[in-house]
């Protein structure tokens, strides 16, 4: 499969996060708390498996990050739904990430060595470009609780940083893999 494919696949998967609620009833708290857990999962299995397939040691160390901070950011939020006795709820948007990222991971499996850390780094820049942009657009507005408000604005800091990273190693990597 050609790489550049994979990544329109990849976009695609992850529009629902950026665009779901675009003219459309904004998210409930439990459905933001959901959206949160299914987003940084998806993060965690793909880095969960770049950890053990990628060939660069920078795009290692990039995954083992996501699966190390992302898995922090879901501790977070499985505390505070806890804490204020909610439970996530799943929503199209959530599960549209969860299987997204099932595919994208079937995908990203198909691929090997310098092909693989190319896709698996342009995913994560992707990835954290559209997350960034629903947390400000759709997720952190929306926040009715404050704590989970809160707790998003918090995050988000974490989100550029790996963007940056991401797009770092992307560029030392010669940019997005080859068609």
């Amino acid at each position: 499969m050609r790489t550049s494919t994979w990544l329109v696949a990849a976009t695609i998967a992850l529009a629902p996060l950026a665009g779901a609620y675009a003219g459309a009833t904004p998210p409930t708290d439990p459905q933001i708390a959901a959206i949160v857990v299914a987003a940084n999962q998806v993060d965690i299995d793909a880095g969960k498996l770049a950890t053990g397939k990628a060939q660069s040691p920078d795009v290692k160390a990039l995954a083992e990050r996501m699966v190390v901070d992302h898995s922090g950011v879901n501790e977070k939020a499985g505390a505070l739904v806890k804490k204020l006795n909610v439970t996530p709820q799943s929503n199209p948007t959530s599960e549209s990430l969860l299987q997204g990222g099932k595919d994208n991971l079937a995908k990203l499996r198909g691929l090997q060595g310098v092909e693989f850390d190319k896709a698996y780094v342009a995913q994560e820049v992707t990835y954290h470009e559209t997350v960034i942009d629903a947390l400000d657009k759709t997720l952190i507005p929306n926040a009715k609780n404050k704590e989970l408000h809160d707790l998003l604005v918090q995050v988000r800091p974490a989100f550029v940083s790996h963007l940056e990273h991401a797009r770092h190693l992307q560029s030392k990597l010669g940019g997005a893999a080859s068609k």
